[in-house]
C-alpha cells in the first residue's frame, strides 16, 4: 500500500463518524420537528417551518463557520467534530422532518381510523401503526439522503477535522500530486457510498416483503 493511500485511508474512520452520527443525530430530532410541523397548533408549528427553512437555505458550510467560529469561540468551546456533527445534524433534521412528513401524507388514512377504533393510546397508535409504516415509506429516501450526507462530510474538513477530503487537501499540498490524490479520493468516496446504497436497497426489499405477508 503507498503511503498516500495509507494517509487517505486514515481519514476514512472520521468521513463514516461525522456521517454516522450526524445522520442518527438528525434521523432522531427530526421525528419531533415533524410532529411539530404537521402539529394543529400554530406556534409549534410556525417554529417548525422558520427551522426546517433556515437549516435548508444556509450554505452547510456557513453553518459549520458559525458554529464552530461563531459560537465555538465565543461562547462554548468545542472541538470541530462536534461542531460538524451539530451543523450536519441540524440539517439532517431539518431534511428528514420533511422526509418523515412526506412519508406520513402517504399512509392511507384508513390506517388511522382503525388504530383509533382499537382504542389504541396515541403512544401506541404511533408506535405499533403508524411508526412501522412511516419506516418502511421513508427508508429509500433516507437512504438516498445518507449517500449525499457522506459526500456533505467533506465539508468539516474545513474546519480542521481529520477526514478523508482534510487527508487529501494535505496530501496534495505536500506532493504536488493533486490529480492522483484526488482521483483516489473520489474512488474512496464511491467506495463508501456502495454499501449503503446496497444496504438501504435489502433493507427496503425486507419491510416490503414483511408487509406483503
Amino acid at each position: 500500500m503507498s503511503i498516500t493511500l495509507s494517509a487517505l485511508l486514515s481519514g476514512v474512520p472520521w468521513t463514516i463518524a461525522v456521517t454516522s452520527v450526524s445522520f442518527v443525530v438528525g434521523a432522531v430530532a427530526g421525528l419531533p420537528i415533524c410532529a411539530m410541523r404537521v402539529s394543529k397548533n400554530v406556534i409549534a408549528r410556525s417554529v417548525a417551518n422558520v427551522f426546517i427553512v433556515a437549516c435548508r437555505s444556509i450554505p452547510p458550510i456557513v453553518l459549520l463557520f458559525f458554529i464552530f467560529f461563531g459560537v465555538g469561540n465565543g461562547f462554548l468551546a468545542m472541538s470541530g467534530f462536534t461542531a460538524a456533527v451539530i451543523g450536519l445534524g441540524l440539517i439532517t433534521a431539518a431534511n428528514m422532518s420533511e422526509i418523515y412528513r412526506g412519508s406520513l401524507a402517504a399512509i392511507h388514512p384508513g390506517q388511522f381510523e382503525a388504530s383509533r377504533a382499537l382504542n389504541l393510546s396515541k403512544a401506541q397508535q404511533f408506535r405499533d401503526v403508524i411508526l412501522p409504516q412511516l419506516g418502511r415509506i421513508a427508508l429509500p429516501s433516507a437512504g438516498t439522503y445518507l449517500i449525499g450526507l457522506l459526500k456533505d462530510s467533506a465539508i468539516a474538513s474545513t474546519i480542521g477535522v481529520g477526514e478523508l477530503a482534510f487527508q487529501a487537501y494535505h496530501l496534495s499540498q505536500e506532493t504536488f500530486r493533486g490529480l492522483s490524490i484526488y482521483a483516489e479520493t473520489a474512488l474512496l468516496y464511491i467506495l463508501l457510498s456502495l454499501p449503503v446504497a446496497y444496504l438501504a436497497r435489502r433493507a427496503d426489499a425486507h419491510m416490503r416483503s414483511k408487509v406483503s405477508r
